[in-house]
């Protein structure tokens, strides 16, 4: 697989995908139902320069205040395709991240692909919803977290995390 074949797999799919990067430090950006999320190339094949063995789709939010990681953890607990973690890549901002790798190591159809693609955006359809409901649960016992940036955003409320890019 390329960044270039795998682009035009997700085009012929329907999606809007943009390629961000240079060199070995490209990769995909795209959105669902206006949600931004990346696709990321993992392994190299060896020999190779442009060729990966899988991916790593990735959705983040930015977060101000906390989140209880059980309400994480109840994600995590109940979907078997994507996971759901805290992680902090700038210094004092955290990130709730939902991610999904792929894995083609040995070749795959591109009907296989794209039901990897297809996974990943159900994922994305239950996740907002969830989180949604997950957060009205909890948002007494959480401190603040960042309002949504328009009415565009697909952020639950404005109480919840949003989207840490911007759609594609």
């Amino acid at each position: 697989m390329t960044v270039e074949s795998l682009r035009d797999l997700l085009q012929d799919a329907g999606y809007r995908v943009e390629t961000v990067g240079e060199g070995r430090a490209r990769f995909l950006r795209s959105a669902s139902n206006r949600f931004a999320f990346d696709i990321r190339p993992g392994s190299a094949i060896p020999g190779t320069t442009d060729r990966f063995a899988d991916v790593a789709f990735v959705a983040l939010l930015a977060v101000q205040g906390t989140l209880p990681l059980d309400l994480i953890n109840r994600w995590n607990c109940t979907r078997r395709f994507g996971r759901l973690f805290l992680d902090q890549t700038i210094p004092g901002q955290d990130f709730l991240v939902l991610s999904m790798d792929s894995s083609f190591a040995g070749g795959v159809s591109a009907q296989q692909m794209r039901v990897q693609v297809e996974i990943w955006d159900s994922l994305l359809q239950q996740f907002v919803p969830w989180l949604r409901e997950e957060l009205s649960k909890v948002a007494p016992k959480i401190d603040a977290v960042a309002a949504p940036a328009s009415a565009e955003n697909t952020t639950p409320s404005a109480e919840a995390p949003v989207p840490a890019g911007a759609a594609a």
